[in-house]
């Protein structure tokens, strides 16, 4: 399995923002992992503990609220935000 492997950490929650931050681009991929991840049915736990780094038995609030907020923002990326990525 996929272990996290972030180049820079993970915040307990995403600052939102109606345009792509420092913080979006940094975690594409962990973005587009949640993503991949929900859709083939992966369960929050295991997306908490191997995408996101936290480890569920011991924190369950923080990673609850934690993989909320990152699928929320990733979703919103694929929704909206990767049209910024394109804009000249």
């Amino acid at each position: 399995m996929l272990q996290h492997k972030a180049n820079t950490p993970i915040a307990d929650q995403v600052h939102w923002s109606d345009s792509l931050t420092a913080y979006d681009k940094e975690h594409f991929t962990t973005y587009m992992r949640l993503l991949d991840a929900s859709a083939d049915g992966a369960s929050e736990e295991e997306m908490a503990h191997l995408i996101l780094g936290i480890d569920p038995a011991k924190e369950p609030e923080r990673a609850r609220k934690a993989l909320r907020s990152h699928l929320d923002r990733a979703n919103w990326m694929v929704t909206n935000g990767y049209k910024e990525l394109f804009a000249s």
